[in-house]
């Protein structure tokens, strides 16, 4: 369900089907042009691979190394340049001696380098002094003082290559390692088995949602270093996935465990607290939770990592956490004693639909200094900050109110009692999607805008909270980026103005943002339309509806500055108007909004994505409504399928990929918290019919290809093949391409599905014949 393109992997494409000439489906006649390799190299030029070299002073990521200095990337024509800006005075230096760098690490076997190309994705100074640097997978300690000397770190300290969650004080990093918890002195390497009942599938803080499977370790460390909070995670009765590499010889059986909605046995976790010095494990005195977040679909799920439902008091003696019901409808708070295991229910809260946190982070705070908590709730339709008594368990008073949502805390100062949050929509007037930076006090009061321009703000706050690093954009507007007082948001500096004269000169454009009304006629949707760079009004264009149900995203992908998205553009330069429109049921909005088709997965936006198409259509007379195609990948894939079988005579091509098209052959939690719990009735239906697309496959008329790749571990392929399977029992003509050795994201064979769906839609939905074979570049992911 999760996108995930460009994922390196195998290599291989397996053509299953055969591609008819001929009329459009639908009736329309083909315009029998026919494309050239030119006009799919002219297609290429608005890749992002292609399009973001050419932007210049574009400030990307923004690291604090203390409370006053910061360093970024600065892109420009003459390659990456890294500086180090002083807050306090708004000067910028070089960050290091970058030929001097290049030089070292040559000398250190990595020999692919080059100056103006390092790729640094963390800096900082180690205790000795030296630099320790980041690059890809590998870590080097450098001294640059002198001639320079660059060493990994990997040939100094040999431990073993489990990754690490390290320690506040930067001195440990706690690992998995044969289901046990372990932890490794970051100096000497030497490692210390903290826990020793772990057993295969029982193991402690192990990462796996079924759709996620991974090898780091889930857990937070307590602020002083000495404890951990974690837990066994029970997956004994968990069902198991399998799938089947594809190589000569004997086939290489994968297999994991993955639950099901509507399975019995789930994966369920024990709740412990590790003393690391001593070793000892206490097991919390309550009966295991249910494997789930307030925020999302594994334990861990924001943006830093770590366990987000975990909150330490600062001086270690108590941890408070939140338990989510299977279905997410309840949220319970609690505060435990590591010493004895002690818990202690504080406070509910229960929704009829589905319970979420905030957009991207965990909103919720814990103040055990004041025995208070900061919660966030949609309870008023919006998602605004709650105060609560820790004593009592009662609400106090609400931090914030009215419209427009709390999308991000960012920062808590419990001696001023200051909240820093990001929020959208909470200014008339401006596009609700754009994401603003406010700061408002936990004692009542408005909050304080402090990023006033009408534009999209992504923020990064020094470590103490006094200053904070904002880029802003629009679609059309590229990014400025200046350097902010956190206090009233005055400009401190400007740290980069983005410069897109060597994109402007390829002839880019920017996509139009539109504005439609929804099913109910009543509410406004937001969109990006794209069209060729020659495009010509006194032409009719085929339109491509790109779409992403949610619920958990949208179809846009932001409406910040970016040179591609994905390759939207690409496709309009082949002839195509190119559409995407965040429907009901994405966030970012009210929670009505959001909840617009809880229970009826199948919905999947569909009628605001026919409704916005019909609109654009009679608001412009150079789309064509009678040549409507569509594509979407992971939920955009089952979106795609659904909308070819539940609306045949209007969507007349679909490239669907890697799509769910049944939820209940996807991971419990996905499903149990947008659908609602299975339930079978009598007569053998379920609730979850309703969202099942091989039940409606047999309504199929235009052209539909289906993609997935054979060992896809998040959407797992018998997904797709539900959906053959009745169209073949349906005697229905269909497409299909399946991808030997290829994930979620198609990796390596990106280049070629990519292609291969620009033909598609030129041949089925435009009329046209396309290059033979044409050949994209390999796309070189950093």
């Amino acid at each position: 369900m999760r996108s995930i393109i460009g994922t390196s992997r195998l290599h291989g494409a397996l053509v299953c089907g055969l591609l008819t000439l001929g009329l459009i489906p639908g009736g329309a006649m083909a315009a029998g042009g026919t494309l050239t390799a030119q006009d799919y190299a002219q297609a290429e030029r608005y890749m992002p691979y292609t399009t973001m070299p050419l932007v210049d002073h574009l400030v990307r990521t923004v690291h604090w190394l203390d409370d006053t200095h910061f360093w970024y990337e600065d892109h420009d024509a003459s390659g990456d340049h890294y500086l180090r800006m002083d807050a306090t005075n708004g000067k910028a230096a070089p960050l290091l001696d970058q030929a001097k760098l290049a030089a070292a690490l040559v000398k250190a076997g990595k020999k692919d380098i080059k100056a103006d190309k390092l790729g640094i994705t963390e800096f900082r100074v180690a205790a000795d002094g030296r630099d320790d640097i980041q690059i890809g997978d590998a870590h080097y300690l450098c001294n640059l003082q002198a001639a320079g000397e660059c060493v990994d770190k990997s040939t100094l300290v040999k431990t073993g290559k489990e990754p690490g969650v390290l320690s506040p004080d930067r001195k440990q990093e706690a690992f998995i390692r044969n289901w046990n918890l372990w932890v490794r002195d970051v100096a000497t390497g030497k490692e210390i088995q903290l826990t020793t009942d772990g057993i295969e599938n029982f193991g402690y803080a192990t990462d796996n949602a079924g759709w996620q499977h991974t090898d780091r370790a889930i857990l937070e460390w307590s602020p002083d270093s000495k404890q951990i909070a974690t837990f066994q995670q029970d997956q004994r009765k968990t069902g198991d996935m399998y799938l089947v590499t594809t190589k000569l010889g004997h086939p290489e059986l994968q297999s994991w465990k993955y639950p099901f909605a509507g399975d019995e046995h789930i994966t369920m976790i024990e709740r412990v607290v590790i003393d690391v010095p001593t070793h000892a494990v206490v097991r919390l005195k309550m009966p295991p939770d249910q494997h789930r977040s307030s925020l999302c679909d594994d334990v861990s799920c924001g943006r830093k990592g770590g366990w987000d439902d975990v909150k330490w008091a600062p001086d270690g003696k108590t941890v408070a956490f939140v338990s989510t019901s299977r279905d997410h409808k309840h949220e319970t708070f609690r505060i435990a004693d590591p010493k004895t295991g002690e818990v202690r229910t504080v406070f509910h809260e229960d929704v009829a639909t589905y319970y979420e946190s905030g957009n991207g982070e965990v909103n919720w705070r814990y103040l055990p200094d004041t025995h208070e908590a900061i919660w966030f709730s949609e309870r008023n339709n919006w998602g605004n900050l709650y105060l609560y008594d820790l004593g009592n368990g009662q609400l106090k008073r609400a931090i914030t109110d009215g419209q427009g949502n709390v999308t991000e805390v960012l920062r808590v100062d419990a001696k001023t009692r200051t909240v820093w949050f990001r929020g959208v929509g909470r200014t008339s007037g401006i596009n609700p999607y754009y994401q603003q930076f406010w700061k408002v006090s936990l004692d009542g009061g408005q909050p304080v805008l402090l990023t006033p321009e009408p534009s999209d703000h992504t923020i990064t706050l020094s470590d103490d909270g006094k200053y904070f690093v904002d880029s802003y954009s629009t679609t059309t507007q590229p990014p400025v980026t200046v350097l902010r007082d956190a206090n009233d948001g005055h400009v401190i500096t400007t740290v980069a103005k983005t410069d897109i004269k060597r994109l402007l000169a390829t002839g880019w454009q920017p996509p139009e943002q539109i504005v439609v009304k929804a099913r109910d006629g009543k509410t406004d949707l937001y969109g990006l339309m794209f069209k060729p760079t020659h495009f010509d009004p006194t032409k009719k264009y085929p339109i491509v509806n790109y779409v992403y149900p949610g619920p958990q995203t949208g179809s846009v992908d932001g409406f910040d500055f970016q040179s591609s998205h994905r390759d939207n553009q690409s496709l309009a330069e082949l002839g195509f108007i190119v559409v995407a429109v965040n429907g009901m049921g994405t966030p970012w909005r009210s929670k009505a909004f959001h909840d617009a088709w809880f229970g009826d997965m199948g919905d999947n936006t569909l009628p605001d994505q026919v409704t916005a198409i019909k609109q654009l259509g009679q608001r412009y007379p150079w789309i064509d409504l009678d040549r409507v195609g569509m594509w979407g990948h992971s939920g955009g894939g089952n979106t795609t399928a659904d909308a070819m079988f539940r609306y045949p005579d209007f969507f007349k091509v679909g490239w669907a990929e890697s799509g769910n098209h049944d939820n209940r052959l996807y991971e419990d939690d996905w499903a149990e918290k947008w659908q609602g719990l299975l339930v079978t009735n009598k007569n053998g239906s379920t609730n979850y019919d309703n969202q099942a697309n091989q039940l409606i496959a047999k309504n199929l008329k235009g052209k539909l290809m289906l993609v997935h790749g054979s060992i896809d571990d998040n959407v797992p392929p018998y997904s797709t093949l539900l959906v053959v399977d009745a169209l073949i029992k349906a005697n229905k003509d269909f497409d299909m391409l399946f991808l030997p050795n290829q994930h979620h994201g198609y990796g390596s064979d990106t280049p070629y599905i990519t292609r291969r769906r620009w033909d598609y839609f030129v041949q089925y939905l435009a009329g046209d014949t396309p290059p033979k074979e044409y050949s994209l570049k390999p796309w070189p992911w950093k």
